[in-house]
């Protein structure tokens, strides 16, 4: 008997790790270290029945948005032990300073933690660009022995918490991590290494790429004395540990260390290593055209690669080992504008970050949605229809010539502000995030950017599912939604896409009954 029960111990536990082993998880923003938005394990949702899903369920959290900030992009893990046993959970930030976990299966709020403010400073509300809060989408580490996870998070008051996702509770005490009041992007963890940005000066704070060594809780900084890092998903990371992050408007003066409106490189311990500055970088800087978007890395033929973008509407695809060349100003390639003929600041380009995946056949694509109209002169090979409030476009990557480009594949359906896409199983979803981005009128100037007009004139977000090799809509979300999304984000997970709105409503879509 006592064999007997030995073995059936062993097995179950060897199903546990074969389980997890393969699970399909979501355990960061943008799926993985290398912010390519592609979750590679999804097997429920195919082109084939993607016209089949429904509104699985929704939960509305007792979240206080914090500006026009509400709800950040979940983070999903499977087989979590808890006390009814194993969970898929999702671990949702809310900027009032709140953490939940969810039942992923049942939409079932299971804990909810909320950080009280701690730092001597006042808490500071900025406007929409410094709402103060929880801003930061959370990580979450990997299975210890006994197969408990930890979600790693940054509070208002700029401390780092450890959580155990089955319940909520303190793994261990708060760790101070970056002054109060500033405005973090979303933590990305590599090799025992939180990694995070900061942008807009909030709370008089300056705007630097931070780390922090979880065995030791040191904190290491680099300035790159350019503007804000605002890249959405923080900063990407790659295969070797190199550390890409966007620079916000600033002045670009390399012999002083400056540098603004590029893309930068630092070692895995922070220590500058490279970066690209486009050709046109005073233009950028002079029209406020930042790149404020969250670059993706990825291998391609033998190469790791780099592709960004920004508010002007391009696309750079930068190769790892010399972003820019011996000159640091000349890209792989330099797509031609999708969309910002008008040069707006404020209402038009890419906004976020970037996606790359690649087909069974392998196709590699790089994706990016933008605001506003298509640009005239931008021909894909595939299009859907006249595109005015925004769009996702799929470029390809191919040799011509004994080069490397981007040739334009297809761009999607219109869509009210079309934000960062993910890809699954061979299924584009992206989302228009219906919110209002005026940020300057000629009554008004820059008071337009006010957070009660923006929301008053915000409309709710509408989900779309689309065919991965040719754009095709494939099904979408209608009028499920009832509120508008800011700097929100998708999440895919076995079988169910997620999506949260400003009224503090977190939605997951799925074929009713898998």
């Amino acid at each position: 008997m006592e064999k007997r029960s030995t073995l059936i111990t062993l097995c179950a536990g060897l199903t546990m790790l074969f389980t997890a082993t393969w699970a399909a998880e979501w355990p960061t923003d943008g799926g993985d270290p290398q912010r390519t938005g592609w979750q590679k394990n999804e097997s429920i949702l195919t082109k084939a029945n993607v016209k089949g899903m429904k509104l699985l369920w929704s939960l509305k959290l007792d979240n206080l948005p914090r500006e026009m900030h509400s709800l950040l992009p979940p983070v999903i893990v499977e087989n979590v032990p808890t006390g009814s046993g194993p969970k898929e959970i999702a671990v949702v930030a809310g900027s009032g300073d709140n953490l939940y976990g969810i039942d992923a299966a049942s939409g079932k709020l299971l804990w909810k933690k909320h950080y009280n403010y701690t730092s001597e400073k006042e808490p500071r509300l900025g406007g929409p660009l410094c709402p103060g809060g929880l801003v930061s989408t959370p990580t979450i580490g990997l299975p210890k022995a006994n197969g408990a996870r930890t979600v790693y998070s940054i509070s208002g008051d700029g401390m780092m918490h450890f959580l155990n996702v089955a319940d909520g509770e303190d793994v261990e005490p708060p760790a101070p991590f970056m002054p109060a009041n500033g405005k973090a992007y979303s933590l990305n963890l590599v090799n025992n290494v939180l990694y995070s940005t900061t942008a807009q000066g909030c709370g008089g704070n300056p705007n630097l790429l931070y780390s922090f060594d979880l065995a030791t809780k040191k904190v290491t900084t680099y300035n790159p004395k350019g503007g804000g890092l605002w890249g959405r998903s923080g900063a990407a990371i790659g295969f070797d540990g190199t550390v890409y992050a966007p620079t916000g408007d600033a002045n670009y003066d390399p012999a002083e260390d400056r540098l603004g409106n590029l893309l930068v490189a630092t070692t895995a311990d922070l220590k500058f290593k490279d970066y690209y500055a486009p050709s046109n970088i005073l233009f950028l800087w002079k029209r406020d055209l930042d790149l404020q978007v969250t670059p993706a890395v990825f291998k391609w033929k033998g190469n790791e690669y780099v592709v960004a973008s920004s508010k002007e509407c391009r696309v750079w695809l930068m190769d790892s080992k010399s972003l820019g060349g011996a000159d640091h100003r000349t890209p792989v390639y330099r797509t031609p504008l999708m969309c910002n003929e008008d040069v707006n600041f404020a209402e038009a380009g890419v906004w976020g970050s970037m996606a790359t995946w690649e087909n069974a056949g392998g196709t590699r694509y790089v994706l990016t949605g933008f605001w506003g109209p298509v640009h005239p002169q931008f021909k894909p090979g595939i299009s859907h229809g006249a595109v005015t409030r925004g769009a996702v476009v799929a470029h390809k990557m191919e040799e011509k010539n004994g080069k490397v480009v981007l040739t334009p594949a297809w761009i999607s359906r219109n869509m009210d502000q079309a934000e960062p896409p993910v890809i699954a199983n061979g299924v584009v979803y992206a989302y228009g995030s219906g919110e209002s981005n005026v940020q300057a009128t000629p009554e008004l100037g820059l008071g337009a950017n006010s957070s009660a007009i923006r929301i008053k004139n915000s409309h709710p977000a509408v989900i779309y599912a689309l065919d991965g090799d040719t754009g095709k809509e494939l099904w979408n979300s209608g009028d499920a939604m009832k509120s508008f999304v800011h700097f929100g984000g998708l999440s895919v997970n076995n079988g169910r896409v997620y999506l949260g709105t400003f009224d503090s409503t977190i939605y997951a879509f799925g074929l009713p009954g898998r």
